[in-house]
């Protein structure tokens, strides 16, 4: 089983997770809509951090499966799982492989933010095909690759708007960012190209459905103006074929 950076990280990243407004306004909705009504369905969150996808799944009528490398964030889905019991159950195992989980087992897969820092993204994407039943769909979001490159930026244009200058898109590699107060600076991530991104998927047997770029509003608008310009998330739906 691979390393887990995140255990170093684990109670920053919860307090990340609940002080950013990106995930509650613009990450959590937007993988909301792609999921649609989820009643019923058994959903395996992977790479669930500290659960708090698996818990809106949960709330909204869910069987929950979160599975996790880290254990010092299982750790933490568990406490909140006692505060507000869910009925989610959580395991400890790699994306990579996914040994803990149970082969075409669920009617959904999620995976929300984890799949940049994921080294081998092709294992990733057949384990979410094997544990998926036949037609399953599998949902997820990722920085948009096409705007998040290691070399990328907001710049100021003359009119005083903002704009994102970018370099670097081909050049796929491992990178950690410079600013320390972002889950770049802090545990990297890596940069795939769109194509790499979505070629993998289709080889992986998943049917791309749906792609959603969500425009910033609100609280995340506030904090990063140029995020009305240009999006910084990506979100995909497939389905198992």
């Amino acid at each position: 089983m691979s390393s887990a950076p995140y255990d170093a990280i684990a109670d920053w990243y919860d307090a990340y997770l609940r002080e950013n407004p990106l995930y509650a306004e613009v990450i959590l909705p937007g993988m909301l809509a792609l999921v649609g009504d989820v009643t019923g369905q058994a959903i395996c969150d992977l790479a669930c951090g500290q659960g708090f996808i698996a818990r809106e799944l949960a709330r909204r009528g869910a069987r929950v499966t979160g599975a996790d490398l880290s254990e010092k964030l299982l750790a933490l889905a568990q406490r909140y799982e006692a505060s507000e019991p869910l009925g989610i159950r959580y395991l400890l195992t790699d994306a990579q492989d996914g040994a803990a989980l149970p082969s075409a087992a669920f009617d959904g897969v999620t995976c929300g933010m984890a799949l940049m820092p994921i080294a081998d993204l092709r294992a990733a994407l057949q384990t979410v095909r094997r544990i998926l039943k036949a037609g399953g769909w599998f949902v997820f979001s990722i920085t948009h690759p096409c705007y998040q490159t290691p070399r990328s930026r907001w710049v100021t244009r003359e009119d005083g708007g903002a704009a994102r200058e970018v370099s670097g898109y081909f050049d796929e590699r491992y990178w950690t960012s410079a600013n320390s107060s972002g889950v770049r600076g802090q545990v990297g991530e890596y940069h795939r190209t769109l194509a790499t991104y979505l070629n993998t998927l289709i080889e992986a047997g998943l049917a791309l459905e749906r792609l959603a770029e969500p425009q910033a509003a609100g609280r995340s608008a506030q904090a990063v103006p140029g995020a009305r310009e240009a999006p910084s998330i990506l979100l995909v739906r497939a389905r198992a074929v």
